[in-house]
């Protein structure tokens, strides 16, 4: 029997609440909503999570400490939309809420072919994301 996928990520973060706002401003015209809420194992708080297509992921309070990009760790996470319009328009987003960006929209080279259009720019906690469209690659999960 295949393997179903990957069907969430938790993301630690230092204010749940402010990243909730930004993920939902640079993705929720794209289709990302808060899907449910439900407690922590501990019980003192909630992981708030999120449906982006048929994956999500989830956000929920660190104990402290601080993200550090190409350390031990999620290094990125990347969102799939359909075409070019949808990451410029995310990428404008990123740009008038003052997000830091690591580099614009621009076509890459894919050993597996080409039209890999991409951005990537950090969260509020400094978390690496890329927001993509490759027509025709191999993983197209939008149908």
């Amino acid at each position: 029997m295949p393997a179903r996928g990957i069907q969430h990520v938790d993301l630690a973060v230092s204010d749940v609440e402010r990243s909730i706002a930004f993920y939902l401003e640079v993705l929720g015209p794209l289709g990302l909503s808060e899907k449910y809420r439900v407690p922590t194992y501990r019980g003192t708080e909630d992981v708030v999570y999120f449906e982006y297509g048929v994956q999500g992921f989830g956000l929920r309070p660190a104990d402290g400490g601080r993200y550090r990009h190409y350390e031990v760790g999620i290094e990125h996470l990347a969102f799939e939309v359909d075409g070019s319009d949808e990451v410029d328009e995310a990428h404008g987003r990123c740009l008038a809420m003052g997000a830091q960006i690591q580099s614009a929209p621009e076509l890459h080279y894919v050993s597996d072919g080409e039209g890999y259009y991409a951005f990537f720019a950090f969260d509020p906690d400094g978390i690496r994301f890329e927001v993509f469209c490759w027509p025709g690659g191999p993983y197209r999960t939008i149908s």
